[in-house]
């Protein structure tokens, strides 16, 4: 993929990246419900009709359908809104994919809040927390266009099931033409390294004072929350409150380690993330510290409400997932 420096949206990196995998692997196979000029599949399907099933709306078939194609030593990817790929098609993506460990990859576009005037009906807050729950698979929420083709490619390469989050919206480039991508590991994004090694930064920042936390804030974030997450530890470092900054894309397996380092040397850890609080990336930290190093999270995102109807920026703002908001609540919980 070449460097990329302007706004994309996830999406289109996706259906360039299937491209790009089509020419190189014949058993990749794509699906989708009617929606192929949106989810980006129209790429794959121009470039191979013979390996491309438009299902129509019928997004529980087009999951068996997958399953069966899988069985059958394929690799399929299967595309739909979000919303339809967890919930419409749920029993199916669980008994037919899931449960015998089928090799599918959903990728699903138009989650979150982001998909804007579509509303509540067409928003997937639930999608992460759904996916999550179901034994074996792998969910990722990648940040911007260069982390999805890095996710796609892992999750052509994985074997067994992957659900990949993608937005509607074109998102401004976050990560280095460097940067890495592996299932199950997170990324240190702030304070900025080459290789993003949370020992080399522990190492390198001077302590004068033993006792206090490296950190005053951590936050762990992804998909389109990660950007104003940056933002907000910019902000805030200008303000003397030293700052960490996870991207953890891969919201299942989650980075333990990368989460238990994380605790260690921080005040606080504040997650961030375009879905429900209820089951998503909030859950997963807290589930995980929990039992690891038990510290305050404070989650933001969705408060166990529905979406609406309004531009993404609108959006964002009215549920607090802005810089402004993230460095307000960082600034409150250090006050008390």
């Amino acid at each position: 993929m070449s460097e990329v420096s302007e706004m994309k949206a996830t999406r289109d990196a996706y259906g360039e990246t299937l491209v790009e995998l089509g020419k190189e692997n014949p058993d990749i196979c794509v699906l989708d419900a009617d929606l192929s000029s949106s989810t980006k599949t129209s790429e794959f399907a121009r470039a191979f009709p013979e390996r491309f099933f438009n299902v129509g709306i019928a997004e529980a078939n087009m999951m068996g359908i997958a399953a069966g194609l899988a069985r059958s030593g394929k690799i399929p990817f299967v595309s739909t809104f979000a919303v339809f790929a967890s919930g419409r098609a749920y029993d199916q993506v669980r008994q037919s994919i899931a449960y015998p460990g089928f090799n599918v990859k959903i990728v699903a576009s138009h989650g979150g809040l982001t998909v804007g005037p579509d509303g509540a009906s067409h928003q997937a807050l639930e999608d992460i927390a759904l996916m999550r729950v179901i034994p074996g698979m792998v969910v990722i929420v990648p940040c911007d266009a260069r982390e999805t083709h890095l996710a796609v490619r892992a999750a052509a390469a994985y074997e067994g099931p992957v659900y990949i989050r993608l937005g509607r919206e074109k998102v401004s480039p976050i990560l280095k033409p460097n940067h890495s991508f592996e299932i199950g590991k997170g990324t240190v994004l702030w304070p900025q390294l080459s290789e993003g090694s949370i020992d080399d930064l522990i190492e390198r920042k001077p302590r004068s004072n033993p006792d206090k936390a490296l950190f005053d804030v951590c936050f762990v974030a992804c998909g389109v929350t990660v950007l104003p997450a940056l933002q907000a530890a910019q902000t805030l470092e200008d303000e003397g409150i030293s700052c960490l900054l996870i991207d953890m894309a891969c919201v299942k397996p989650i980075d333990v380690e990368l989460l238990r380092k994380a605790a260690a040397c921080s005040r606080m850890i504040i997650t961030c993330e375009e879905h429900n609080i209820i089951g998503g990336l909030g859950s997963a930290v807290c589930e995980t510290l929990s039992r690891i190093h038990p510290m305050p999270v404070m989650r933001l995102g969705v408060n166990d409400e529905f979406g609406q109807s309004g531009s993404a920026k609108e959006l964002m703002q009215a549920y607090g997932l802005t810089a402004e908001k993230f460095c307000e609540e960082a600034r409150a919980f250090l006050r008390t």
